[in-house]
């Protein structure tokens, strides 16, 4: 994708926390967004053998209709959908990080659909909560360069977040 959405806010430049929560739709707050995607992010940071302090990451938490309209400006596809990324630095190597760039790495930008995620939490029978740690792990692989375009790729991506995911306790969620 190109660039993120105007406004959403990149993630703090003064040492603040590794994920910027932008929520734009309260039920994410009393999902308690903020606390998942930093248990995602260090979970699969530290899978990945990258120190969280060297990254920086801007989440926005949303409604079907933002995402909506997200998905159609970026993606040409109007419909909501689970989670989008905006990768802010280009890879070499998915999941290096650049030696020539300025610590800490600003990644990019996620954004989550609260009735999307909803649904297909439901609809899978999990528990929500395992369903946005799994959300975001996927959007911030995204961010650190990694896709599914090929199945070679895909299953490379799957297996990361099995593992981060597993380090949360949270059963493989290809499996189900």
């Amino acid at each position: 994708m190109s660039e993120p959405p105007p406004g959403d806010g990149a993630a703090a430049e003064d040492g603040g926390p590794l994920v910027e929560v932008v929520i734009d739709d309260p039920r994410w707050e009393e999902a308690g967004l903020e606390a998942l995607a930093d248990r995602a992010a260090r979970a699969l940071l530290a899978e990945l053998g990258i120190a969280a302090e060297e990254c920086e990451i801007s989440l926005l938490g949303t409604d079907d209709a933002r995402i909506a309209s997200l998905n159609a400006s970026f993606r040409g596809r109007d419909a909501p959908t689970n989670v989008l990324s905006w990768p802010a630095v280009e890879f070499d190597l998915p999941g290096h990080l650049p030696a020539e760039e300025e610590r800490p790495v600003f990644l990019g930008d996620v954004a989550l659909a609260f009735g999307t995620c909803t649904e297909e939490a439901r609809t899978a029978n999990i528990p929500f909560r395992d369903h946005v740690l799994h959300l975001c792990v996927h959007g911030i692989l995204h961010l650190l360069g990694y896709d599914h375009e090929t199945d070679a790729d895909a299953g490379r991506m799957e297996s990361l977040e099995v593992k981060a995911l597993a380090s949360l306790g949270i059963p493989d969620p290809y499996c189900r």
